[in-house]
């Protein structure tokens, strides 16, 4: 009898010889179970030595056509136009991911198959996200994707690998992908752009993991002071960077996208490393000093893994709003205590020469700009001062992030 695996040629023709000699046992018999132990050590032989390679993928959509009765103009429900029916069943157009979910939803022809992947299953999908709404051709140009024909049909691949950067569906929140309840949304903005721009930043943050781990509560308001005090020096910007960076917090620069409106953002990434994010859509050292406080003040207060997503079109911010998120208004307090101490600003008047807002940066160890800035705010009138306001300095200092 044998015991052992069939390992070679000549084990396996000595069992089909023995297979042979047993093939009359009757049932409940000791050669029955060394009849059967014997098929089975063939069967794993052969599946081993032998396997059955998979079906085509088109092969399997003519057979199926065959079976059901189809002609090419019944597919185009399933693949699209006609002319991209015959395309694909002539092998001169890839299936799409899209394509193959609604051959293996109505035809029934399996994703392993469609894939050419042995258990292969479809990505995951977000519910009732259409991938095509994504700015691909913006995406494209700054490489965020690869360029190719035909992107929007092809818009599920491409989103799958460029969200996987940053471990896949799974670790995106979902209010990536809807207009959330958290921080100041612009009603004209694009859920779909503002969703690649986080992705993007998410994406950034990942491929340069930092050494330090962020300690929550760590950041108070002595921290934004201290951070407010390094726009006194020409690289204060980038000094920022350092100093968040030792203190476990990602400081990322992206342009914005089209029809984002977006200033920054906070994130909470899925190890709870804290991201904040800045479009630098305005090139103003006042901006950019009351955007970076104004989201650490949400890293400081408001984010977490309840609210892990919060987003600032800071266009929109303003005194005569009542009924705004208040998480929003406790970041604007914070930001205005951490660029100029409370105690200060009110024993001073919005109607300073320029002279007293000179004296009074120096004396506050920052820059000029940020007093300059928070005056035309209260007035509401952004011709005053717009010589001090440090107009095209901010963004030379990250040249990089502009060059896609």
């Amino acid at each position: 009898m044998i015991k052992r695996l069939i390992k070679n040629e000549k084990d396996y023709n000595a069992t089909l010889k023995l297979i042979d000699q047993l093939m009359g046992a009757k049932s409940g018999t000791e050669e029955m179970d060394e009849l059967e132990l014997l098929t089975a050590l063939v069967e794993m032989y052969e599946e081993k030595k032998y396997p059955i390679s998979r079906p085509d993928p088109i092969d399997a959509i003519k057979f199926r056509m065959e079976q059901l009765g189809l002609v090419q103009k019944d597919m185009m429900p399933y693949i699209g136009l006609k002319s991209k029916v015959s395309e694909v069943l002539n092998r001169k157009r890839p299936l799409t991911l899209a394509m193959m979910r609604s051959l293996n939803k109505n035809l029934g022809i399996s994703a392993e198959v469609l894939l050419k992947e042995p258990g292969g299953n479809f990505p995951d999908q977000i519910q009732k996200v259409e991938w095509s709404k994504f700015p691909l051709r913006e995406m494209a140009r700054r490489k965020w994707i690869p360029r190719v024909d035909d992107i929007k049909e092809k818009a599920e691949e491409l989103l799958t690998d460029f969200i996987a950067e940053v471990g896949g569906l799974k670790t995106i929140d979902k209010t990536c992908f809807r207009q959330g309840q958290r921080g100041r949304y612009n009603p004209k903005m694009d859920v779909y752009a503002l969703s690649a721009w986080c992705i993007r930043v998410q994406s950034l943050a990942r491929r340069n993991p930092l050494k330090t781990k962020y300690i929550q509560g760590s950041v108070k308001l002595s921290t934004l002071q201290e951070i407010a005090r390094l726009s006194y020096f020409d690289e204060g910007p980038l000094l920022a960077k350092e100093y968040l960076e030792k203190h476990g917090i990602h400081l990322i620069i992206v342009p914005h996208l089209s029809k984002t409106y977006l200033d920054g953002a906070a994130i909470l990434m899925s190890d709870m490393t804290p991201v904040i994010g800045l479009t630098l859509r305005y090139d103003r050292i006042d901006n950019f000093w009351f955007c970076l406080l104004h989201e650490l003040a949400h890293v400081s207060k408001h984010l977490s893994a309840k609210d892990p997503f919060i987003v600032d079109d800071l266009d929109i911010r303003s005194n005569r709003i009542r009924t705004e998120d208040m998480i929003e208004k406790e970041a604007d307090e914070m930001t205005r205590d951490g660029l100029i101490p409370k105690g200060i600003w009110t024993d001073i008047s919005d109607d300073m020469s320029t002279e007293e807002i000179f004296n009074l940066a120096e004396r506050l160890n920052i820059h000029p700009a940020i007093i300059a800035g928070r005056i035309r705010y209260n007035k509401n009138n952004y011709k005053l001062f717009s010589r001090f306001v440090g107009n095209k300095q901010i963004r030379k200092h990250f040249a990089d992030s502009f060059t896609a």
